[in-house]
């Protein structure tokens, strides 16, 4: 009879990262038993209820979901099972939620752009003013730079709300208006492993979008002490474990945290680094394991 893991990773699809994470959990001499969330029905809490064996051996599970709806989702379901997962639910949901975060930032003294918050088309127009010409409008859930626009003017303003109010999404009905940050053509994507910060990149486009789901191209980036403990901090108010935080370097005001994503794709830091984060990711979990 087969052995069962105590470790899972929970996924949607196996791209690229999800293989190398299994791959490097072999190479440290564990099995991390991958499940598929689509031919899973997960039980809530100790209810009588038959568990899959996997599930019911689990000690730990790393997430890999790309909905961020899924993610939250099957964390919360996990852990009513005593499993753990990483990251776990609270962090996960606040992580997602680009309001909550910088919510959590700002009132611990990290750098973040300023932002202001608007509920109606009117609201929209003050905040631009407030802030003044270019603003960027994102939605407060999402991620690959999908959604996010720029304004320079009031014309371009009232079309991107336009199309925002078209958007059967009642989340898109909640406005984040920031300032548009004067960075180099480039932002930062740092990665944090539990206390480590292996490896970061410059996301460099001649684009003010420079996500490399969007072209931005991948280069190996400088971690200097500031930036280190800057990303160890954020990650800790924000409990996440493992994460890419997206830093924007402001020419007057120095780094400036942006966002966190809880479920980070490194396969492009890999290519451009040769850093092997997928066997930091499996190094970390079996280590957790042993606790």
């Amino acid at each position: 009879m087969r052995i069962i893991a105590k470790g899972i990773m929970i996924y949607e699809v196996l791209r690229w990262e999800e293989r190398a994470i299994l791959d490097a959990a072999k190479e440290v001499g564990f099995d991390l038993e991958p499940v598929h969330l689509y031919n899973t029905i997960l039980r809530v809490g100790e209810n009588g209820l038959k568990s899959e064996a996997l599930l019911a051996n689990a000690e730990i599970a790393l997430q890999r979901a790309i909905s961020h709806a899924v993610a939250l989702n099957s964390t919360i379901a996990l852990e009513s099972l005593g499993i753990r997962v990483v990251n776990n639910s609270a962090s996960t949901a606040i992580a997602m939620n680009k309001l909550w975060t910088l919510s959590i930032l700002v009132r611990n003294g990290i750098k973040t752009p300023r932002t202001l918050i608007a509920f109606s088309e009117e609201a929209c127009y003050k905040a631009a003013q407030i802030l003044g010409y270019p603003v960027v409008l994102k939605p407060i859930d999402g991620s690959w730079g999908r959604l996010i626009s720029m304004a320079r003017d009031d014309e371009e303003l009232r079309s991107v709300l336009e199309h925002r109010s078209y958007i059967p999404n009642p989340s898109m009905k909640v406005h984040m208006v920031q300032e548009f940050v004067n960075k180099p053509n480039r932002d930062i994507r740092v990665f944090v492993v539990g206390d480590e910060v292996p490896v970061a990149i410059y996301r460099v486009s001649n684009h003010w979008i420079t996500n490399t789901a969007r072209g931005g191209k991948a280069e190996p980036a400088k971690i200097d002490e500031e930036l280190r403990e800057l990303i160890l901090k954020t990650a800790k108010l924000i409990g996440v474990e493992i994460a890419g935080i997206d830093v924007f370097e402001d020419r007057e005001k120095g780094y400036v945290v942006n966002e966190i994503n809880a479920v980070p794709e490194f396969k492009n830091t890999v290519a451009a680094t040769g850093v092997k984060v997928h066997l930091k990711i499996a190094e970390y979990i079996k280590a957790q394991m042993r606790r």
